[in-house]
């Protein structure tokens, strides 16, 4: 083949190549508005009484009762509430659009108005007092942001809001991240060798869901303050979960490992490895590049996308269990494995190709657990340390939760920046391949 029709070839294929991700990139846009338009449209900034089912848009002067609550799961205070938060402000900065972004500071602005959380505080405050009060007060809305004394009270939320204080500068948020930092570093359950654990449902039990629940704010104290205690507590924690739950033979983490029978759990969870995941790309997105363990954490980056990748199935989603592909397919797993290998790509800790597996996840996404009104099925609801395979089976699914939604948008997010992969064509490396015929050979 002569080179000026290699030549010419190749310029058309580039062009046809640049033309059908133009057109993905915005299927891919609009499957993400619909779904965050969706939220910010059934997100109502209302309190209701459960009593006498009348509603209020703010607390000021309204009569105290414990049957007030927040309307809206979209208003609540949950870590997944800061994994969505999350996921919106990514998507406002992707799409140039400060929509989203708004949206959040107006969610945590609604929280922080005086009137709404001082309402609670009283809720809580009063609550406690009763026998069995600190049990009690789960039924109230917001409880978790004064109770603080467990990771999914406080961590993600903060990390959320961490985002949001770097463009608007709301003391309230900066005196509750300060102390969600605080309470993370001396206050969090911790083994001797300084490995975050939980005294439930055994003590001092570790449970790979709070690699991300703690990473994630580690990493973006480390950023915000430029105190390195966070860094190297962080980074710690990576190499101690990964120790702890790590299988070097499946290539996949344990949901959890009991100290008190030096046992891991029996389960392969496939949410639970996405937030370890994840927490890893918080931290490589937030040290330094000259920071010593850098490399160290790239590798086991690279190790476990290569693990992962392995248990993807036919339609590129990932099961409920990893290993158990009679597990149903499940959506907030497959959206973070989708969103942490797309990441990876994007930011060059993975090699090109894995483009491939973050490409397949998101069309399996799109294709079997998004509608075309924007909603988000088949998510795992909160889910928490099983004794027997049969309980992960038996989790539900459920539709349009932020521990589902958030996942999916920043995957989608992810996506639009990233370049597919593609093999150079084969002619493109005839010309490297000696002439048998003139060589004698």
């Amino acid at each position: 083949m002569k080179k000026g029709t290699l030549l010419l070839l190749v310029v058309l294929s580039g062009t046809f190549i640049m033309q059908v991700n133009a057109q993905s990139k915005e299927q891919t846009s609009a499957v993400l508005q619909k779904i965050a338009d969706r939220i910010v449209k059934e997100t109502p900034y209302e309190f209701v009484n459960t009593k006498t089912k009348k509603t209020y848009d703010n607390l000021e002067g309204v009569p105290f009762t414990l049957n007030m609550k927040v309307k809206s799961r979209y208003n609540d205070w949950h870590y997944t509430n800061g994994v969505l938060d999350i996921a919106l402000m990514e998507l406002s900065e992707a799409l140039n659009t400060d929509k989203y972004e708004n949206y959040v500071l107006k969610n945590m602005d609604f929280v922080f108005n005086p009137d709404n959380l001082n309402y609670f505080k009283k809720q809580y405050q009063k609550v406690l007092k009763q026998k069995d009060g600190l049990d009690k007060v789960s039924d109230l809305s917001w409880y978790m942001i004064f109770r603080m004394i467990r990771l999914d009270d406080y961590g993600v939320m903060a990390v959320s809001l961490v985002d949001l204080y770097e463009k608007h500068k709301d003391p309230a948020f900066k005196k509750y991240i300060d102390k969600a930092a605080h309470a993370l570093t001396y206050a969090e359950p911790r083994l001797e060798d300084g490995t975050i654990a939980r005294y439930f449902p055994h003590e001092m039990s570790i449970w790979a869901d709070d690699l991300y629940m703690s990473v994630s704010l580690l990493s973006r104290m480390g950023k915000l303050t430029g105190d390195n205690k966070y860094f190297e507590d962080a980074v710690h924690q990576v190499l101690k979960f990964h120790q702890y739950l790590w299988d070097p033979v499946k290539n996949i983490y344990y949901h959890a490992y009991f100290t008190d029978t030096e046992k891991n759990g029996v389960a392969y969870w496939g949410r639970c490895n996405g937030w370890v995941m994840m927490a890893q790309a918080e931290l490589l997105s937030a040290l330094p590049e000259d920071y010593p363990q850098r490399d160290t954490l790239i590798q086991l980056f690279r190790e476990e996308a290569r693990g992962f990748s392995r248990y993807q199935s036919a339609n590129g989603l990932w099961h409920q269990l990893l290993d158990k592909p009679d597990s149903y397919l499940e959506t907030s797993c497959s959206a973070i494995f989708t969103y942490c290998i797309a990441k990876g790509v994007n930011e060059g800790w993975l090699e090109p190709y894995f483009s491939r597996v973050a490409k397949y996840g998101w069309e399996g996404l799109v294709k079997n657990k998004i509608t075309a009104d924007g909603d988000v099925i088949d998510i795992c609801p909160g889910t928490g340390i099983g004794y027997s395979t049969v309980f992960y089976y038996n989790r539900p699914k459920t539709r349009n939760r932020p521990m589902g939604e958030g996942p999916v948008i920043r995957a989608g997010a992810e996506i639009l920046e990233m370049t597919p992969y593609r093999s150079a064509p084969a002619y493109t490396t005839y010309h490297l391949v000696k002439d048998r015929s003139e060589s004698g050979k």
